[in-house]
């Protein structure tokens, strides 16, 4: 059997006149596929993000709204705040910062001056007098050079009450406890950096959260709540002491600061103290009652910085120092109305006391060191 060859062109004829189409077939590039379902992808990809922030865009235009006005919200109230300390105006003090108070540890460190041993001799007013003589120890310099000599005194002469001369009793009575005041305040100052160091810490050493813990204690904090004891670990402005002082103890001269060494008129209901003379029967209240002037001068403090009767005081004393001014003893006194029965009377002696004898010079000065630690302050 012959085979017969077949032509490719003439087999192309033959389909063409019976109207068939030929054509070449095309190779298919996988390149180009994967080309194209890149682009549908991207295009996909970009349709979704363009969907999604105008989807968006309203919420993020509120929530920056809200910002914005919650931000002026506390940048205003914060201004309220500063506008009401500078006039003495009370404050909100709903806040639950700075609430409650634990006392069981509270003057746990005041008292335990109490325990220790003492052969301390109380000083004629004649002895005190040279003494600050001898190492020229005087307000005048001290006004000048913002400087004071740590000369510390347990207790005060007895003859104070005899001192004729009003000039010469008072000079005498602040240059007692002008250093004892700022001793304490150097103390809670060092307290004070120690705690921002502590916070300022991503993570704290076993001897931090055990410096921590007896603060809490000491401050009464509940909760060991750090923005409590940010408010209440602070100092006292001079000038107002040595006025809350004058006016508690006559200038040194009460049957409490010679028998006591109390020099700021704290109650108590229990434990050691002196009965006020004029008393009733049936109250039991008592003066407490220190071994040395140290102690008084440290209660007071604790008082002031914890009790809930000057919490306001605490507050307008944070607003003071947000806001990056001085403790002004003249403003802060408008909130100790609640120290004596006396009231906004009380505040006003408080002032006059500190106006007339120039009190607010000694709010800036500094005790000369007694050890390395203390320098820094200076």
């Amino acid at each position: 059997m012959i085979k017969k060859s077949f032509d490719l062109e003439e087999i192309k004829k033959v389909l063409r006149k019976k109207g068939l189409k030929i054509s070449k077939k095309k190779n298919i590039n996988l390149f180009n596929i994967n080309k194209d379902l890149k682009s549908f992808y991207y295009t996909l990809l970009t349709s979704f993000v363009i969907i999604f922030f105008f989807f968006s865009l309203p919420s993020f235009v509120d929530f920056q709204k809200n910002t914005i006005l919650l931000s002026k919200e506390i940048e205003n109230k914060s201004k309220s705040n500063l506008e009401k300390v500078l006039k003495g105006i009370p404050l909100d003090n709903s806040s639950q910062v700075d609430e409650g108070l634990n006392i069981k540890n509270l003057l746990e460190d005041v008292f335990k001056f109490d325990q220790l041993p003492t052969d301390t001799v109380r000083l004629t007013a004649s002895t005190i007098e040279q003494l600050f003589k001898d190492t020229n120890y005087n307000l005048k310099d001290i006004r000048e050079t913002k400087l004071v000599k740590p000369i510390t005194l347990s207790l005060l002469p007895e003859e104070m009450k005899m001192i004729e001369s009003s000039t010469k009793k008072k000079n005498l009575f602040i240059k007692i406890i002008l250093p004892l005041i700022l001793e304490e305040n150097n103390r809670i100052k060092l307290d004070r950096i120690k705690l921002f160091n502590v916070l300022n810490k991503n993570k704290n050493t076993d001897a931090e959260k055990k410096w921590l813990n007896l603060k809490f204690k000491q401050y009464g904090v509940l909760n060991k709540d750090l923005a409590t004891l940010k408010i209440r670990m602070d100092e006292i402005p001079v000038s107002l002491a040595i006025a809350q002082a004058a006016k508690e103890t006559g200038w040194g001269t009460s049957r409490f600061a010679l028998e006591g060494n109390a020099l700021f008129g704290q109650w108590t209901w229990s434990g050691e103290g002196i009965k006020p003379a004029g008393a009733e029967d049936n109250e039991t209240h008592k003066v407490m009652k220190f071994k040395i002037l140290k102690s008084s001068v440290r209660a007071y403090q604790r008082n002031l910085n914890t009790h809930s009767s000057y919490k306001n005081f605490r507050l307008a004393r944070a607003e003071l120092r947000d806001n990056k001014m001085e403790l002004d003893s003249l403003i802060l006194a408008n909130y100790l109305d609640k120290y004596a029965a006396t009231g906004k009377e009380y505040v006003k002696i408080l002032k006059q006391i500190i106006k007339q004898n120039n009190l607010t010079e000694l709010d800036d000065v500094k005790l000369l060191p007694s050890s390395k630690k203390l320098k820094s302050l200076i």
